[in-house]
């Protein structure tokens, strides 16, 4: 993990990729927890069976499970000391470009992409690529907005 000890620190770094996160499995219990959560059962996430027919050979996550397991895959990549508080502020080009299949290993990779100034603060974007293990392509490339309060 990258530790930051103060923002101007942190902001050096715009334009640096900050690191990886650690590999996670996504199952189908995840699976199948999200689509309760969310009332999404589409058959290519929760019906095994079916999916075995289907274009993936096997479910699949939502693409919305993947983004919101960035805080999860990313929670090791680093830490930055010192502001009173830091909030999500919303997400920019949130892109799925291929599916997470049941029992992939994921990770997420993050990039500092821009820090400003703002009235309460600072904001930050992040640039977070969801890789899948054995895929060429991502699986999920969403820009992080978070508001810095120092």
């Amino acid at each position: 993990m990258r530790v930051f000890t103060s923002f101007d620190d942190f902001a050096a770094h715009k334009g640096e990729h900050l690191g990886f996160g650690e590999w996670h499995v996504v199952d189908q219990d995840r699976i199948d927890r999200f689509a309760d959560a969310t009332g999404d059962h589409q058959w290519i996430h929760v019906d095994p069976e079916r999916a075995k027919e289907g274009p993936f050979g096997t479910t699949i996550a939502h693409g919305y499970l993947t983004l919101s397991m960035i805080p999860v895959l990313g929670k090791d990549i680093f830490r930055l000391e010192g502001p009173k508080m830091m909030v999500n502020y919303g997400t920019d080009k949130v892109r799925f470009p291929s599916p997470v299949p049941v029992g992939s290993r994921v990770r997420v990779g993050a990039e500092l992409l821009d820090v400003r100034e703002v009235a309460q603060g600072r904001q930050i974007t992040i640039k977070y690529t969801v890789e899948v293990e054995g895929q060429p392509k991502p699986a999920c490339v969403a820009e992080s907005l978070v508001l810095v309060v120092l």
